[in-house]
């Protein structure tokens, strides 16, 4: 079961932004920022921390953001105790700022075997909703963390909701939050998915047929064709849209053996993307962005492009997208725990050494 470290202050409100010290952008899309830096509580004491803001968020679109915000502020006041998940310390105008825990997300940490881990999570998810709360979010791996000492840790309380078991909306909502874990279980480890736990993953909730039947087609059309909005953790249409463009042109180079995109964030808070090509023969890197250019018309940019003897592949014979975007991101300190064995290990650290971004300070001025 995961732990706070030390008690956390008592919330402060109403509190002043230029106490927080980013340090980088962790994501932007449409309803807010979320940075990484340190908080600096009443008392003088700093903080790990990260700060979601929606001060920057369109017109039309501030009374959702606000409304979400709402949310998760909600939530992490009744449940910042539990140590299911980081603290909130502090709220003010148009942002909340939150407690810090060194780990990986769930797509980046990819818990293949790690029985622990899920144990932990289905030991997170029963104090939450014993503390009148689900997430109603976990769809998405990158609202689960794997923190470093292995536990499980929930991220992302926007859409949380309060609930009580006497309620049969509430018992439905907690079974799909459990249900949603075990997708990630099956994904992980299958292998240990118990009879009972194979026939929840069968056994979809009236509320979540009907969602998936109706208004899923209706969101989906909403964000991603209105809004433009892509639900990939902010990382939006460059990497959905623009980057398999580019892959496909440069993986269509005779010299070219493989092609992996990454992204990260650039210093003027823009998503960067960061090709890792994987070659056979001889080239360089001018030649193939002058094949690029030549290939695809409208020259969509490309910022870093990394020239690497061969890419690294999980035991599924698939790219180790988790270690490339954490090498594109500079974010290297994971990276020899999360290899997973010793010929990935030196593989990873010799494009590590070679990587083209050396950039994860993205400061921007305090909100």
């Amino acid at each position: 079961m995961p732990r706070i470290s030390s008690p956390p202050p008592p919330v402060e409100y109403h509190a002043d932004p230029a106490r927080f010290a980013v340090d980088t952008v962790l994501k932007r899309d449409v309803f807010s920022t979320v940075e990484r830096g340190v908080w600096t509580d009443r008392n003088g004491r700093e903080w790990p921390a990260v700060r979601r803001r929606w001060n920057e968020v369109s017109l039309w679109l501030g009374p959702l953001a606000r409304r979400l915000a709402a949310f998760e502020v909600k939530a992490l006041e009744r449940v910042t105790r539990t140590g299911v998940t980081t603290p909130l310390l502090a709220v003010g105008h148009r942002f909340l700022v939150r407690g810090w825990v060194e780990g990986a997300p769930l797509q980046i940490a990819r818990p293949t075997g790690d029985l622990h881990f899920f144990r932990s999570a289905r030991a997170a998810l029963h104090t939450l909703h014993a503390a009148g709360y689900v997430h109603n979010d976990l769809a998405k791996q990158q609202n689960w963390l794997r923190g470093a000492d292995g536990e499980a840790w929930l991220m992302d309380f926007q859409l949380a909701l309060p609930i009580s078991r006497r309620w049969k909306i509430g018992r439905v909502l907690a079974y799909e939050d459990i249900r949603h874990l075990l997708k990630h279980k099956r994904t992980y480890c299958p292998q240990a998915l118990t009879p009972r736990e194979k026939k929840v993953l069968a056994t979809k909730s009236l509320p979540t047929r009907m969602w998936m039947a109706t208004g899923k087609k209706v969101y989906r059309f909403v964000t991603r064709r209105l809004m433009s909005y892509s639900d990939t953790e902010g990382r939006g249409p460059r990497v959905t849209q623009v980057a398999p463009r580019i892959a496909a042109a440069l993986a269509a180079h005779p010299a070219v053996a493989e092609v992996h995109m990454a992204d990260f964030q650039t210093l003027g808070g823009k998503v960067g993307l960061y090709a890792f090509v994987a070659t056979r023969g001889p080239v360089t890197v001018e030649a193939l962005r002058a094949h690029l250019a030549q290939a695809l018309p409208d020259r969509p940019h490309l910022d870093q492009l990394q020239l690497v003897e061969a890419l690294p592949h999980g035991a599924d014979g698939v790219v180790r997208d988790d270690l490339l975007l954490l090498i594109a991101r500079n974010q290297i300190e994971m990276l020899d725990v999360l290899a997973g064995s010793e010929a990935v290990r030196l593989q990873v650290a010799e494009i590590a050494r070679g990587r083209l971004n050396l950039t994860d300070r993205i400061t921007r001025p305090a909100a």
